[in-house]
């Protein structure tokens, strides 16, 4: 009898982290444990924790593969302002429990640091692009600005019906620093 080959790590990371996104996607974070996980993907519990070290580190990685999404998003649109805002905007609103991963939850995930992960400096890139000046900055105000409409918008906590003219005024008030 010939030994097991060796399980493909990337293929078996992918897969797991597929599953956790759907299963937020459609349950929430609180459904997303290693056990359920495991039961979806009739595997044991520790062949998920061959994969990840735990289900911090998982959320990690979709965080990340969300950011890696978000950059396709932006990358996939003209570099002007309002188009790369309204991608990231989409994003957020047909994703929001993987933005929620990205932002809102704990993260070990570094910002903005020398060792800040690829797809984070990508996703900041597509931003960068459409507001961009010499150190950052407003690309990060931009980047501010769009992440407060996404999550109030999110959480229900703005005016119903108003998503384009918040997006408008926004578009005004950031590209009209341009000309300051």
């Amino acid at each position: 009898m010939s030994p097991r080959p060796a399980p493909n790590l990337d293929l078996r990371r992918d897969q797991i982290v597929r599953a956790a996104r759907d299963l937020a996607e459609s349950d929430g974070w609180a459904a997303v444990t290693m056990r359920r996980l495991a039961g979806e993907l009739g595997v044991t519990q520790p062949v998920l924790y061959s994969a990840f070290a735990g289900r911090q580190a998982l959320i990690d990685a979709v965080a990340l593969n969300g950011f890696g999404d978000v950059a396709a998003a932006l990358e996939a649109v003209d570099a002007s302002p309002m188009p790369r805002m309204r991608a990231y905007l989409d994003f957020a609103a047909a994703h929001p429990r993987v933005y929620e991963a990205m932002f809102s939850m704990p993260s070990g995930l570094a910002f903005a640091a020398d060792d800040t992960p690829e797809p984070l400096r990508r996703a900041f890139s597509g931003i960068r692009d459409a507001f961009g000046d010499a150190d950052g900055t407003r690309a990060e105000v931009a980047w501010s600005a769009l992440h407060g409409l996404a999550t109030l918008q999110a959480a229900g906590r703005l005016t119903p019906g108003q998503a384009q003219a918040r997006l408008d005024l926004a578009h005004r008030m950031l590209t009209q620093l341009e000309t300051r």
